[in-house]
């Protein structure tokens, strides 16, 4: 497996796979992990890393690095604006995880032809933010 797709496989779709999932399925995954917004900004953070990375060596396709730009602007104006604690309660008051769910999922039909996805198991690492 190459560097590339182990990005993708392991930090990029579970993550847009959670971004993209229905917003029952997100509450329910993030009240049951007890997952935090700034946790959730981080990990957008880290995969936009990578995926510029990606898109320079040509693995990733610039459309797709457009839109997971998009979701870090939306994910970083939302943690930056007060939108702290817990996801589920973002997800529960605020209209901007609607956009990031379009966006999250339009790239991941572009790159699997569906986003209908399996959650993550991994847990997003917010203890650092408790």
């Amino acid at each position: 497996m190459s560097l590339d797709s182990d990005y993708w496989q392991r930090w990029i779709a579970p993550l847009l796979a959670f971004l993209a999932a229905d917003a029952s399925d997100q509450l329910a995954w993030a009240d049951k992990h007890q997952v935090r917004t700034a946790a959730v900004a981080e990990e957008v953070e880290f995969s936009l890393h990578l995926a510029k990375g990606m898109a320079d060596r040509g693995t990733f396709e610039p459309e797709a690095l457009q839109d997971l730009k998009a979701i870090g602007r939306l994910v970083g104006e939302a943690d930056g604006c007060g939108h702290v604690g817990r996801w589920a309660d973002a997800l529960a008051t605020d209209a901007t995880w609607g956009e990031v769910r379009t966006l999250a999922r339009g790239i991941l039909v572009a790159r699997l032809g569906t986003w209908h996805q399996p959650l993550p198991r991994r847990v997003l690492p917010q203890q650092v933010y408790d």
